[in-house]
């Protein structure tokens, strides 16, 4: 589920950061399986899910720096 930049810019600032604390919590977890070998390396969850924290964390920033 990769996240477009368009949907984030719609999102307001307190949506961003609670879907930021998902992602946070979902990449831990997913770092949880992978080291329990329950997840595949060659799967890239954790990859989609680490750019889609940078996708948010950077609308986030271009909005602190517009404002």
């Amino acid at each position: 589920m990769t996240l477009k930049p368009s949907e984030l810019r719609k999102m307001d600032d307190e949506e961003l950061r609670g879907k930021l604390l998902e992602l946070r919590s979902e990449l831990m977890r997913l770092r949880a399986m992978s080291e329990r070998g329950t997840i595949g390396k060659e799967s890239g969850v954790i990859r989609e899910t680490r750019r889609d924290i940078a996708r948010v964390l950077t609308v986030l920033r271009e909005r602190r720096t517009k404002a």
